[in-house]
């Protein structure tokens, strides 16, 4: 189905493809086994795990991503339930990403299962852009034996909620200057951005659709959100200048500080560890990446530096948990007398990001929701607006 009413962008307008494997997880498993196909699958952690995605079956019953185990088995007690196969799911997103990068160069790769592609100025070389998409629709469902939602707009955040629109299998065009009017009907939270923090705040003034926001004055919510606000103002009238970006996949994340004067002060040296693995956390949280390996690095005075890694039994993104690793790394490196001129923290080995915290520690959501939170302050008011008093100096 088309949504939105209208044909598809042409020349000045950006062509804006967001491509959204469904119900990924579940459907490689049902691949692999077609006897899935007619029950309620769900992919996720054990007993006190989380959900990591399931099937449209099973969201019938009212199962979704992130859900508690438990409380996926209470509303759905029939369902099979499978721990996932990550590797797997790896090579066909290796294969969706191949497909893609047929149709454009400009394809930006933003989780494992999905994707934006700029489809602007390919008519001459492919022919309509809304026959391109259908045609990358169906070669995705031939190939992969999975099937693919696509939203085509002007911009990425309409591509994007438009390509949720009308799930599984879905096709919504948004026209040129139509943007504002597709959004404006929607809830309110389908607007990227808008978790439920922020969903409580925008409720309580009485925001429940898009269009409700794009009516409150920029200049209200700047003052209640900070540049949150203006953003939001922004993305309820349907702006979004952003471009489609080819990533290199990132290898590794780390931050070093230098100290302003040499120190053997281990307090001072463990608090800016804490404060750089928070920060490294973050952005790993940010681009919905885990990471197997840690390692700690330390330079002496005498400009002889030392590291140390150690690889996990499993990935992570969770401040905690991170900082425990980081300290045991740090004080097994400290071996000399020297006064300490710098020191970093890095972590490697990173996969996308798999919600199954829990399979091993049922703490760990609760972690992250944490972090999560304090990711949110940050963001709005700057990197130094809260700290852990570990990470003070």
């Amino acid at each position: 189905m088309t949504g939105g009413a209208g044909a598809p962008p042409r020349a000045p307008y950006r062509a804006i493809a967001h491509l959204d494997l469904d119900a990924f997880f579940a459907s490689v498993e049902e691949n692999v086994d077609p006897s899935l196909r007619d029950k309620p699958v769900i992919v996720g952690g054990g007993e006190r795990g989380v959900v990591s995605t399931c099937n449209y079956i099973a969201r019938r019953f009212g199962v979704h991503s992130a859900m508690p185990m438990r409380t996926a088995r209470r509303l759905c007690p029939q369902a099979v339930v499978l721990p996932g196969n990550h590797r797997l799911y790896g090579e066909y997103s290796r294969r969706f990403t191949k497909v893609l990068q047929e149709y454009s160069p400009l394809m930006e790769k933003v989780s494992i299962d999905e994707a934006y592609v700029d489809l602007t100025g390919t008519e001459r070389l492919l022919g309509p852009v809304i026959r391109t998409c259908r045609a990358i629709q169906r070669r995705v469902q031939e190939e992969l034996d999975v099937s693919v939602s696509i939203g085509l707009a002007t911009n990425k955040l309409v591509a994007k909620v438009a390509s949720d629109f009308e799930k599984p299998r879905g096709f919504t065009v948004v026209r040129p200057g139509n943007e504002a009017v597709f959004l404006a009907a929607l809830p309110v939270e389908r607007l990227p951005g808008v978790g439920p923090v922020m969903l409580a705040q925008l409720r309580d003034r009485g925001v429940v659709t898009i269009g409700d926001l794009a009516t409150v004055p920029e200049r209200l919510l700047r003052l209640s959100f900070g540049e949150v606000g203006e953003m939001l103002a922004r993305r309820a009238r349907g702006e979004d200048p952003r471009q489609v970006t080819p990533r290199e996949p990132v290898k590794s994340i780390s931050r070093e500080t230098t100290f302003e004067e040499d120190t053997t002060d281990t307090a001072l040296l463990e608090s800016t560890l804490i404060r750089l693995t928070e920060d490294v956390c973050r952005r790993l949280r940010r681009q919905r990446l885990e990471a197997r390996t840690v390692t700690v690095k330390i330079r002496y005075s005498d400009f002889i530096t030392h590291t140390r890694s150690h690889t996990l039994r499993r990935p992570l993104d969770v401040d905690e948990a991170l900082f425990e690793e980081v300290l045991a790394l740090f004080r097994e490196a400290r071996q000399r007398r020297y006064r300490i001129r710098l020191v970093g923290v890095g972590l490697s080995n990173l996969v996308p990001r798999a919600w199954q915290d829990d399979l091993f520690d049922q703490e760990l959501p609760l972690l992250r929701d944490l972090d999560l939170k304090l990711d949110a302050i940050r963001e709005k008011y700057g990197r130094n607006a809260i700290r852990r008093g570990a990470a003070e100096e």
